[in-house]
């Protein structure tokens, strides 16, 4: 479990976190089992308590003994609940199949090399299990050959629109698709991708994540990196409801491999962590155009969960598993 184990960790945070009871129902309706420390397992139970405490203070005569075991009854019917969030919020997987036929990057996901790879699990909240679903729909496909690592993703949305325009800028100001990608899985010297519906880039490295002191170097560009969108609607005009917009992206395993202290391409059986994010903003229409609707927070749909609202803990990112077959 991450975080640490134990009972405390199991029922007070991934029970609340798999949305059926808040932390303080937890402490209200099981004070005893979230407040109590028991080493389960390892040895006997060990109570932290004066034995005065022990008592009930509606049965003075009960035997804690019996109510301990009413609590491991508890505990197991209240199980099925917290494996359900652990395995909700589990780091995501995915077999990356290496291609002979290189997709066309234009933004169309119809090349015979994109109808062969298997899709990613939907996206979901940032923060994990127990979070809003996501309002429209997020999926991601992967494929590699020796030239490039390339990454197809379908974004549903009614309204698609975008303003920023220069190369680097600051990308997630406009609803946006982002990609992170960590070659050896160090959490340090990573690659940081984001793009807009107008096929607006910016590339960043990062030496390692923000809290830790992290700084991005934007000037760091991925050479001979390919990017196209298609927008199956219309881009910017709020008369009609728009379908959404598909990506492609093809990442030179030259730039990859500056960073990557590993093979680049990778060697069949390796594994990298990646992950990706779709910022999704509350817009309003002001003389025609969109725009974010001021004081308002984005949405932020995932493909591995994080637990946290930051991109930047690498060690929850997918693990994108490379094959030959």
């Amino acid at each position: 479990l991450r975080g640490g184990g134990g009972v405390k960790h199991i029922v007070g945070i991934r029970l609340a976190m798999a949305g059926e009871i808040d932390d303080a129902a937890v402490m209200t309706l099981f004070p005893r089992i979230v407040t109590d420390e028991l080493d389960v397992g390892l040895h006997p139970p060990v109570w932290r308590r004066k034995d005065s405490e022990l008592q009930d203070a509606h049965h003075p005569t009960c035997d804690y003994r019996m109510k301990f075991k009413m609590r491991l009854l508890l505990l197991a019917m209240l199980w099925p609940i917290a494996a359900q969030a652990v395995q909700q919020d589990a780091v995501r997987q995915y077999e990356c199949h290496k291609t002979k036929d290189a997709p066309k990057i234009d933004g169309r996901l119809d090349d015979r090399a994109w109808r062969a790879a298997p899709w990613t699990a939907d996206f979901v909240d940032i923060e994990g299990a127990g979070k809003r679903k996501p309002r429209f729909r997020t999926r991601v496909k992967m494929l590699w050959d020796d030239e490039y690592f390339y990454i197809a993703a379908e974004l549903r949305e009614p309204h698609v629109w975008g303003t920023l325009t220069v190369h680097d800028s600051v990308i997630f100001h406009d609803n946006d698709f982002e990609v992170f990608i960590d070659p050896d899985g160090d959490t340090l010297n990573y690659y940081e991708f984001e793009m807009n519906a107008l096929n607006t880039g910016w590339d960043l490295l990062l030496d390692k994540p923000y809290r830790f002191g992290g700084k991005a170097n934007n000037a760091w560009e991925i050479a001979g990196l390919k990017t196209a969108v298609f927008v199956d609607g219309t881009l910017n005009d709020a008369s009609d409801i728009d379908k959404g917009w598909t990506l492609e992206i093809a990442f030179p395993w030259k730039a990859l491999g500056e960073y990557a202290h590993q093979a680049a391409p990778p060697l069949a059986g390796d594994t990298w962590r990646v992950n990706f994010s779709r910022v999704e903003w509350q817009f309003e229409l002001v003389e025609r155009k969109y725009r974010v609707v001021p004081g308002t927070k984005e949405d932020n749909w995932v493909w591995s969960p994080q637990g946290v609202i930051n991109m930047h803990v690498p060690e929850q990112w997918g693990k994108v598993h490379f094959v030959t077959k």
